[in-house]
């Protein structure tokens, strides 16, 4: 049961939780994936910069924005490719934060190059004319369009009001023809690919959109290790179902981290596959839980799924675990089903033995929607755990918290954890408004934003 205030509970003979080599090598990899980002991103363009010679300058700037407009091109489409090891080190808000921000530039570089080259050259604006511009000209042209429409598209925010299925087509189908037309443009053109050190540069950066496309697209029929099969599907209230998984064949250590995501299909080679947080412990090497809302097509596949069932598995994804950060104690934040990715890492706490402070504060709409309370009360007694449920909608018989999580709720729920040795992290899960209203919380608590970390149902 929860209580409105804290009243910690010391769990005696506990072993610390094996975290910091964790958190070192995250911020190795970290470094060493924003690094390579730097360097495809302008790596082109400084090379090309110390071999030119000199040069009109509308002509340099047409060639300078071209090739940074590629470059960020390339990482745009890279970012969100699902490449495991970028994912582990960035985390997904960062790499989509990224994707938006790049994609933007990419734009406005694309048209600063047209804008330089027709300067340059003002009879090149027949270039821009379908019907009588030569092949290089008419695949710039689709390739400028095709970025148009998909930054208008994704600013005015067309996917909130649509379907997420029309909306990942629409914007793969559109980034296809951006990367495709830009591709050509410059194999036609000719102008740099022929060069001794900026044609092999070129290349290296068009294997490595291919790379990326084949290990996301065409390896996984190869993959044996993504296969599930259904264990049991557990109700947790009329609204929410926990898909139990067991994985095939032989399984060596954790897999995943607390936290993190993985991508489910329901046939091997289907392009339909949608993101889930991981509820179960990252010490449980052979199964794997996955807690779903019943909203939409797809989550009423997985509730009707039987025992023995195939599901494919693609993950894990995401930075969003405590094994990435130093931390002395947590204060978990969920709303509604944003409480699962919480629940693996108390689970994965209390299989570990983990001595730290672990504050749980969960948020919803009724007392129907708190979920997984009974668990919650068992997991009190293997952790130094306190749990505050906050519900909007209090019936008559509630005697817990209220309302929005603000100040004075997480100053009481921090009453006992002031010690100054402590180094308190925060994870927030839940949907965007509640994810807003603790980050302004927590900010006139003066919590330092490197100890917040967030993930939000609308990202994915």
């Amino acid at each position: 049961m929860s209580r409105p205030l804290p009243h910690p509970v010391t769990a005696p003979h506990r072993r610390p939780a094996p975290h910091t080599d964790t958190w070192l090598a995250h911020r190795r990899a970290n470094l060493a994936w924003g690094s390579v980002l730097v360097t495809v991103l302008v790596g082109p363009s400084l090379i090309w910069m110390l071999r030119a010679g000199p040069q009109a300058p509308l002509h340099h700037l047409s060639v300078l924005t071209g090739l940074l407009a590629l470059s960020a091109l390339v990482v745009v489409a890279v970012l969100p490719s699902r490449v495991r090891g970028l994912s582990r080190a960035l985390g997904l808000e960062t790499l989509l934060g990224l994707h938006r921000r790049l994609g933007v530039l990419a734009g406005v570089l694309v048209a600063l190059h047209l804008a330089c080259v027709v300067a340059d050259r003002p009879e090149r604006v027949g270039l821009l004319v379908p019907g009588l511009a030569p092949a290089r000209g008419q695949a710039a042209t689709a390739g400028t369009v095709a970025i148009g429409i998909l930054l208008v598209l994704a600013l005015r925010g067309v996917r909130r009001g649509g379907s997420h299925e029309i909306w990942r087509w629409v914007h793969l189908s559109l980034a296809a023809v951006v990367v495709g037309g830009s591709a050509l443009h410059v194999l036609w053109l000719n102008q740099l690919v022929s060069d001794a050190v900026m044609g092999p540069v070129l290349g290296v950066l068009g294997l490595l959109v291919v790379a990326v496309m084949v290990l996301r697209w065409g390896m996984r029929g190869l993959d044996r290790c993504g296969e599930f099969r259904v264990h049991v599907v557990r109700s947790e209230s009329p609204t929410v179902s926990t898909l139990v998984l067991l994985r095939r064949g032989r399984h060596g250590g954790a897999w995943f981290r607390p936290g993190q995501f993985a991508w489910i299909r329901l046939e091997q080679m289907s392009v339909e596959e949608h993101p889930f947080t991981i509820a179960s412990s990252a010490a449980d090497t052979g199964r794997v839980e996955f807690t779903v809302r019943h909203t939409g097509d797809f989550a009423s596949r997985l509730r009707e799924l039987r025992r023995g069932d195939p599901v494919w598995v693609d993950g894990p994804y995401g930075s969003f675990t405590p094994d990435a950060v130093p931390s002395t104690g947590l204060v978990l934040i969920a709303g509604g089903v944003g409480v699962t990715p919480m629940m693996s890492m108390l689970r994965t706490a209390a299989d570990r033995g983990d001595p730290r402070p672990h504050r749980l504060v969960v948020h919803a709409r009724d007392r129907a929607d708190l979920l997984f309370r009974a668990e919650l009360a068992e997991l009190r007694t293997r952790l130094d755990l306190e749990v505050t449920e906050v519900v909007t909608r209090p019936p008559a018989d509630w005697s817990g918290a209220t309302g929005p999580i603000d100040t004075a709720l997480l100053a009481a729920v921090l009453t006992d954890l002031d010690d100054p040795a402590l180094r308190l992290d925060y994870f927030i899960c839940g949907r965007p408004q509640l994810v807003t209203d603790v980050l302004d919380t927590l900010a006139s608590l003066e919590v330092p934003d490197e100890r917040v970390h967030t993930e939000q149902f609308a990202q994915v």
